[in-house]
């Protein structure tokens, strides 16, 4: 499994081939599908270009992403979104009203209020990826939580943007990660560490992810042009990283 990563929190001055609007977002999303990918993770935005947990921002991206698509589509949970862990709370409870909800939604284990979050979505029918962030303790919040069997999937987040030490911080990450059983993981890192960990995570066999969110730059160090583009050398980089291991 590639899931593509359209756009995380970064915003226009990161460059016009980071998709923002619901059709922006949509685009992206059914020419990364087409290149190979079988999932996909977005921060829904405002139109100032800030992430949203609101329903009338969700609403519209998954309504213009699910017209293109038919792989499934989560969103962020994150604490940057929305700070008060209540308030945060509030809004994820009235996706309830949404005509259509995300198939999943990725919480951060180690942000105030991970738990009740992920009652909340498990409530909604909506599947959890539990976002296991390496320098964190979320590893062992996650160890303990009781919402943990019925995670859909654990993302192993490694926040390591050196290419030179992001593999070591993965191992050291997937080593404290305690999936419960049949639980996949799917192991990713961030602007430097993205290629490297991304190699890994084949030659182990895991699912990972590849996006504008991820990286803004192709292997070579060249600029990235669109998330198609990403996904399609990701899928090349893990076909060669699995024969070579």
């Amino acid at each position: 499994m590639v899931q593509v990563c359209l756009n995380g929190p970064r915003g226009s001055a990161d460059g016009a081939m980071v998709p923002l609007t619901p059709q922006a977002l949509a685009e992206s999303a059914a020419r990364a599908v087409t290149a190979g990918a079988t999932d996909i993770h977005v921060h829904p935005k405002t139109p100032c270009g800030h992430d949203s947990l609101s329903p009338r921002v969700i609403g519209p991206v998954l309504e213009a992403i699910r017209a293109r698509v038919s792989v499934p589509v989560g969103v962020t949970t994150g604490a940057w979104a929305e700070p008060d862990p209540a308030a945060r709370l509030e809004r994820v409870r009235s996706w309830a009203g949404l005509p259509s909800l995300p198939d999943h939604a990725s919480v951060n284990w180690h942000e105030q209020g991970a738990e009740d979050i992920a009652g909340v979505l498990f409530d909604l029918g909506v599947g959890v990826e539990a976002g296991i962030w390496s320098g964190t303790d979320g590893a062992m919040r996650f160890a303990a939580s009781p919402p943990g069997p019925g995670v859909l999937r654990v993302l192993a987040e490694v926040t390591d943007t050196s290419a030179d030490t992001a593999e070591e911080t993965a191992r050291v990450l997937l080593a404290a990660v305690r999936p419960p059983p049949g639980c996949p993981v799917l192991l990713h890192g961030e602007d430097g560490g993205a290629w490297p960990v991304l190699r890994l995570a084949a030659r182990l066999g895991l699912a990972t992810r590849i996006g504008l969110e991820d990286t803004l730059f192709l292997p070579g160090g060249e600029r990235a042009l669109s998330n198609a583009q990403l996904v399609g050398e990701a899928l090349a980089q893990y076909g060669c990283a699995q024969r070579s291991s």
